[in-house]
């Protein structure tokens, strides 16, 4: 059955991958679709995806913001490979995994000539470097190598280049076929050269399609040998022999009439080359009134084409080691971090069992509970720590149930009320009476909230008239419920208000692990929401937790008090 893939490569579930098979897939906001997307700009059902005679058909399910494709409004689209698709605020790339599958068996489709193959013959019919002299003087009526058609084809290329890509490989093919389009070819491939190895290694291969697919493509070892060493563009043509190879060294006679082979020259190495060729016969082109050959102006062209190519290889690979790079710097931080935090948790515990230990010891039981009751402390924050660990380290969809928010929001302020009270601080809480029951994940809008209201009263302990205030409610305009969490503390600085998100950023020193907040917004913005912070040093501040209601189509509408 015929599969393709939606990779979410802009939006709340950014990196997200759905496959997509024959059944129809529907998207929106509302619970019932497959691919449910958090974002308050997409309608409940906004739009499908299903295989209609054998190609991907996406279809706009009468939206309220419309469904694009490659910034173009529609309402029927039949998709194909690295369309991109826009509901709302979130944008989808659509891959055929057809052509992600033909990747795998480029190696077999693609036979790379040893250097003594007695078929081999050619010759070299011209040469080009990476930046040719092109005086005004040596432009004719025939040269074309400035027309508008090949500057579309290098604009085209670009924005291939540009666009968001599932990997390197699916990039270089949709290069190579704009190239086989725009250069007349019947065939070509991209052959990269291991970083690792040194090996040249075929990469990518596009043919016309009255080639048979199973068949081989025949490169000659000798040409890329020689586009390698001298970094230049060469156009060949059958032949018995030529002085700059040996005897016996060329194309293979499969068929082959002209070929050009250029670098893939990036910033600061030769990435590997571009090889297309012409296997249709003269004679048959020029019935059909077709030129009967590669001309030079289209090896001006590829020449260009593999600059491009080698830059968008060496972009993507720059892009990679930087991720790799950012991983393990955060893998370092996040090992320093914790194991910080969990050390002074640790010293809290041994303390604890100093004091229940010496308690046992002189028969006193009030020694025993004060021990105690430090070990329970810091097995609280070891449980706070570990479930925003698992919460914060992984990709999750909310577990949308229907629950009361006044509810969820009362048993955090039960919770923490012991803590408040111990703080010298007052715990108020103010839910909104009109609420109704509604669909969300109160696991999560639990954590969230915990984690808020910790952090305020955190902020106000010491404080004279120290308040926590925390309220809900719902805002009719834009459908979007909320939880307000106000405190009188000593308020955010304006150079800290843009990094409290950051992970393991923490105004609490030591007490904090810096991945509550973090961890908060994550929550949010899982539902489709967001937190917004008001502060001003000296007056307090108020963190607003909101997500738009999800009403399920078959609810009640009950009034919760």
């Amino acid at each position: 059955m015929k599969r393709a893939s939606l990779l979410v490569v802009q939006g709340v579930e950014q990196g997200a991958r759905f496959e997509i098979e024959g059944r129809p897939i529907s998207m929106g906001r509302g619970l019932s679709n497959e691919i449910r997307l958090h974002d308050t700009e997409v309608s409940r059902v906004h739009a499908t995806v299903e295989l209609l005679d054998d190609v991907f058909t996406l279809t706009d399910r009468n939206s309220s913001n419309g469904t694009f494709v490659n910034g173009k409004p529609v309402t029927l689209y039949t998709l194909a490979d690295g369309d991109q698709i826009q509901l709302g605020r979130t944008v989808l790339l659509f891959s055929d995994a057809e052509l992600e599958d033909r990747t795998i068996s480029i190696s077999d489709r693609v036979q790379l000539l040893q250097k003594h193959d007695p078929a081999d013959r050619s010759s070299i019919i011209s040469q080009m470097g990476q930046a040719p002299a092109i005086p005004a003087a040596s432009v004719t009526a025939d040269d074309d190598s400035h027309s508008p058609s090949n500057l579309v084809v290098l604009y085209r290329i670009t924005e291939e280049v540009a666009r968001p890509t599932v990997s390197m490989d699916h990039l270089l093919q949709r290069i190579l076929d704009l190239t086989i389009e725009a250069i007349g070819a019947d065939r070509g491939c991209v052959l990269l050269t291991d970083p690792l190895t040194g090996e040249i290694k075929p990469q990518a291969i596009s043919q016309h399609s009255a080639i048979a697919q199973d068949s081989r493509m025949p490169v000659s070892r000798t040409i890329v040998d020689y586009v390698f060493k001298n970094n230049q563009g060469v156009r060949t043509a059958d032949a018995q022999h030529d002085s700059r190879f040996d005897a016996g060294r060329s194309i293979v006679q499969a068929g082959i009439r002209e070929a050009m082979c250029v670098p893939m020259q990036g910033r600061h190495e030769l990435m590997g080359v571009i090889y297309v060729d012409i296997t249709t016969p003269a004679d048959r082109l020029l019935s059909a009134g077709k030129p009967a050959g590669f001309r030079e102006d289209q090896l001006r062209m590829l020449v260009a084409i593999g600059r491009q190519a080698a830059l968008a290889v060496e972009n993507y690979r720059y892009q990679q080691a930087i991720v790799k790079a950012e991983r393990l710097a955060a893998m370092g931080q996040t090992i320093a971090t914790l194991s910080h935090h969990i050390k002074n948790i640790l010293q809290g515990i041994r303390g604890g069992s100093y004091l229940i230990d010496m308690g046992l010891n002189d028969h006193n039981e009030d020694l025993v509970r004060k021990g105690w009751h430090v070990v329970e402390k810091n097995q609280n924050k070891i449980y706070n720590l570990v479930m925003d660990m698992l919460t914060f380290s992984k990709e999750r969809q909310p577990a949308h149930e229907r629950a009361n928010l006044n509810e969820t929001v009362a048993d955090v302020i039960e919770l923490m009320q012991a803590r408040a009270t111990e703080c010298s601080v007052d715990l108020k809480y103010q839910p909104d009476a009109t609420l109704q029951i509604s669909t969300f994940d109160s696991e999560g809008i639990h954590r969230a909230v915990l984690n808020i209201v910790t952090n305020a009263i955190d902020a106000v302990e010491g404080s004279e008239n120290a308040v926590v205030l925390v309220e809900t409610g719902h805002h009719r305009e834009t459908d979007m419920l909320w939880v307000s969490v106000s405190d009188n503390g000593p308020g955010i600085p304006e150079d800290q208000r843009a990094k409290i998100f950051q992970v393991f950023e923490s105004t609490k020193g030591a007490r904090g692990t810096g991945l509550g907040l973090a961890v908060s917004q994550k929550i949010l913005r899982e539902h489709g929401g967001d937190i917004s912070v008001e502060s001003q040093p000296g007056t307090g501040s108020r963190f607003v937790l909101a997500w738009p209601r999800i009403e399920d189509d078959g609810s009640s509408g009950q009034t919760i008090s």
